[in-house]
């Protein structure tokens, strides 16, 4: 641990990369030589006068054995580019993290993974697609990578979620920063049954630079990347463009011409990727057996659950037509509307506006 210690300390160093960390290793031969070395050696190493400062200040402020202490405590768990369980598809692009922080697990069952990106502006079209592909996956043991950003990210993360099956999500912050500040209960339940991930160090805000490297992750953790919507200079098209760099499968959802969510999508599809037109087009790439229907929860319904849900169709109703036609008070019908769907019964989509979860039928 002595030296492994030493890659922790350079990752709390700004403007240490996975690049200039190996170049270090490699000219003083030890991180532990390059962590002590003199100026006049670090300067012959390479290293800028800014990457020198940032250094001399964490090693003045941060005792390494108390930090990495204090990383047992928070639950936060570590990995290193040369241990056995990392990633193996992460193991495989180039210039891959050396260091990853994460809480909750990490399993070779992973590397069965597709990524699910998209839109901070969702719409009803992009949750339903977004909604079935996830819980699709999970339920066939597909592991879903998103980066718990609102819209497709916190709905992908959520369909996972509530199939009971495995998701990651990689922040561009330390992962005991969560941001949006909103999906903390999200990424609790994301850690129960998978993990968060981020190859900076705790403690790191979120900021608009570190997004573009979180998302070269999402990539090189999944086999293949969807896109479902996105608008013309979506950050879901960075990750598109980093899959196709890693070797990965690139799909995209097509949409309507005049919606500026699916102008990204449709650009990529015109320049070649791959169409997706509903999950079989995933499991045909992964090769997965998807006539093997998963087991589902048996629920019996009383007399109220049966008379909403008479109400509620593929189409958006709102609560105040439900209680209208279903003579149900208000407040009575959003607390069984609630359990209907915690137990993924149905969707909520807009304000009060409520249709059938698709994926059970």
């Amino acid at each position: 641990m002595d030296d492994k210690k030493y890659w922790i300390g350079f990752s709390l160093v700004k403007g240490v990369g996975s690049v200039r960390l190996r170049k270090l290793a490699e000219y003083f031969g030890d991180l532990e030589l390059a962590w002590n070395a003199t100026l006049p050696d670090l300067i012959a190493a390479g290293a800028t006068k800014k990457v020198i400062e940032n250094l001399i200040t964490i090693k003045k402020t941060i005792d390494l054995d108390t930090f990495i202490d204090g990383l047992g405590k928070k639950q936060i768990n570590y990995l290193f580019s040369d241990c056995t369980n990392y990633p193996k598809n992460l193991s495989e692009i180039e210039q891959h993290p050396p260091v990853l922080y994460f809480k909750g697990t990490l399993l070779e069952s992973d590397l069965l993974s597709i990524g699910i990106v998209g839109t901070r502006k969702i719409t009803y079209y992009g949750k339903q697609v977004t909604d079935e592909l996830s819980t699709r996956l999970a339920q066939h043991g597909v592991t879903v990578v998103s980066g718990l950003a609102r819209g497709v990210d916190a709905v992908a993360h959520q369909a996972a979620v509530r199939a009971k099956g495995r998701t990651i999500a990689v922040l561009g912050s330390g992962v005991d920063v969560i941001y949006p500040p909103e999906h903390k209960t999200l990424a609790k339940q994301i850690e129960e049954n998978g993990a968060i991930l981020s190859d900076y160090p705790p403690g790191t805000q979120p900021d608009r630079i570190n997004f573009p490297p979180r998302n070269r992750i999402i990539s090189g953790l999944s086999r293949g990347v969807v896109v479902v919507e996105a608008g013309e200079k979506s950050g879901a098209l960075i990750t598109a463009d980093f899959a196709a760099d890693q070797g990965r499968e690139v799909f995209a959802v097509p949409g309507p011409i005049y919606s500026p969510q699916s102008v990204g999508p449709n650009a990529l599809l015109s320049n070649g990727a791959n169409i997706y037109t509903g999950v079989a087009d995933i499991f045909d790439f992964l090769k997965v057996n998807q006539q093997s229907e998963p087991q589902k929860r048996i629920h019996h319904f009383d007399g109220l659950e049966l008379a909403l849900m008479e109400q509620i169709g593929n189409a958006p109703v709102h609560i105040d037509d439900i209680c209208a036609n279903s003579g149900i008070p208000v407040d009575k019908a959003m607390a069984y509307l609630t359990i209907l769907e915690l137990n993924g019964h149905i969707n909520q989509v807009g304000v009060m506006n409520y249709v059938l979860n698709k994926t059970l039928g």
